[in-house]
């Protein structure tokens, strides 16, 4: 009995020691920097979000919408639900403005294990997948200047990917600058289309709504447009994993959130109706890249090459964007002790002040993505399980407001209780759709989630 006592209290020592060790382990290093003001968390929240989604959605929402009328309508329904997300997400960001956006809203809320199934499957499938879909959708658009192999794309794809890794690596001021840059120069061709689409519209004298219907109207394929359209607005929460980076993200977070909404809101619904003052609906459903072909028309030759440029520099934003912002779903659950390897995972190099050893995690897991080509499979997978965490974080709201009174905002949900709502019925609507659409897919999803609570459970078990 005495010999069990010594080897209990012998064991708690040790565990005690290995904490302080890595506390001050943590401490000994450097720590993440401040550097992300508010012109800067509007482009990661602006240059994720608009990606490849504005210059190749147009056609399959068109297809199922059926008519001029009814996918503009999609576009702008598909914004105001995001909006309504968009501003409770809001809230709750600028009251708990932590490095890990949802990760740290569900930790806050609904407790730890809620929060790590989250980021289990957000740091192991979505995030990774996500990145590696990005590459491999630049080396493709790549091969319009480079004829190229399969295997030639993949090294290129990898090649960008070790590119804007080092760049954010080298510090996050850079990697936020450079999303400034990518995101100012994708909305110049964006902008012209707009302008120039509309201007021929009216000169040549083709009202927008004119064109005829590809089909009659019906709420289930208006729905399946919808989709569409939600999933070309998804990204806009990334803006909250970096929080903890931001100078002032009480302030900037919500304002960053909406003000890039309303900007991303009116890219999507005015490029669709410069689409529509050149091109038929029936045109929009039978071409292959809708951009180029309108910019052929307003332009010329040179259009589509100009294009294509604007649709290579979307996707580098766009993966600079999503890599800087992803990386830090599992850095949080690093800093809580919660992910495998924590104390490597969640080390940030002193130089630089950047969480190196995370990025390099990610990566090593996209490149395993791009080479098996399942990326796409793997992000389906996940998005059902990420979805509902979504609209768990946006019931969240209501949870801070009636339980959590120490959880102070600085902004306020504009219409409570409305709003909050129209967010959850938009969620409720992704997943419902997804599950109908992809069952088989939707189920896996659920199970990969499923396998990270033991995994949860062990790790709770080693950290005792």
């Amino acid at each position: 009995m005495r010999n069990k006592l010594f080897t209990n209290n012998f064991e708690r020592e040790i565990g005690f020691m290995q904490k302080q060790q890595e506390k001050e382990m943590y401490a000994a290093g450097a720590v993440l920097k401040k550097e992300i003001c508010m012109k800067e968390a509007l482009t990661i929240v602006v240059g994720v979000v608009i990606g490849s989604g504005i210059f190749f959605k147009a056609t399959p929402v068109m297809d199922s919408a059926g008519s001029a009328i009814a996918a503009v309508l999609a576009w702008l329904l598909g914004g105001l639900l995001t909006m309504a997300a968009a501003l409770t997400l809001a809230e709750i960001g600028s009251a708990i403005p932590h490095t890990g956006g949802v990760f740290a809203y569900l930790k806050e809320l609904y407790g730890e294990k809620i929060a790590f199934l989250f980021g289990w499957v957000q740091a192991l499938i979505y995030g990774p997948a996500i990145v590696a879909a990005l590459c491999i959708v630049f080396a493709t658009q790549a091969t319009y200047f480079i004829p190229m192999s399969s295997g030639q794309q993949k090294a290129l794809a990898i090649g960008i990917l070790l590119f804007v890794t080092v760049l954010n690596v080298i510090s996050t001021k850079l990697g936020s600058r450079i999303q400034f840059i990518a995101t100012i120069a994708k909305m110049i061709p964006i902008a012209f289309i707009i302008i120039f689409g509309i201007i021929h519209g009216v000169n040549e004298a083709t009202p927008v709504f004119s064109g005829e219907p590809v089909h009659g109207f019906s709420f289930a394929t208006f729905g399946v447009a919808m989709l569409g359209t939600l999933f070309a607005y998804e990204g806009w929460i990334s803006v909250g994993n970096m929080a903890g980076e931001m100078k002032d993200p009480k302030r900037d977070l919500p304002r960053s959130i909406f003000f890039g909404m309303m900007i991303i809101i009116a890219a999507y619904v005015l490029i669709n109706i410069a689409f529509l003052s050149v091109l038929t609906p029936a045109e929009i459903v039978g071409a292959e890249n809708v951009a180029s072909d309108a910019a052929q028309i307003l332009f010329g030759s040179a259009g589509s090459m100009l294009i294509s440029i604007g649709i290579l520099i979307s996707i580098f934003g766009t993966l600079n964007g999503y890599l800087m912002t992803t990386v830090r779903v599992p850095f949080a659950m690093a800093e809580n002790r919660i992910f495998p390897f924590h104390h490597i995972i969640g080390r940030v190099e002193k130089r630089t002040s950047t969480p190196i050893n995370v990025y390099i995690f990610q990566v090593a897991i996209a490149i395993i993505y791009i080479f098996s080509g399942s990326f796409n499979t793997l992000s389906t997978l996940a998005l059902f399980a990420v979805w509902i965490f979504f609209v768990l974080a946006i019931y969240g709201v209501f949870v801070m407001r009636k339980k959590r009174p120490d959880l102070v905002p600085t902004y306020r949900v504009p219409l409570y209780p409305i709003v909050p709502l129209v967010g959850i019925i938009g969620g409720v609507y992704i997943l419902v759709c997804t599950i109908v659409s992809d069952t088989l897919y939707s189920l896996i999803g659920l199970a990969i989630t499923a396998i990270g609570y033991p995994v949860y459970m062990y790790l709770k078990k080693q950290n005792n």
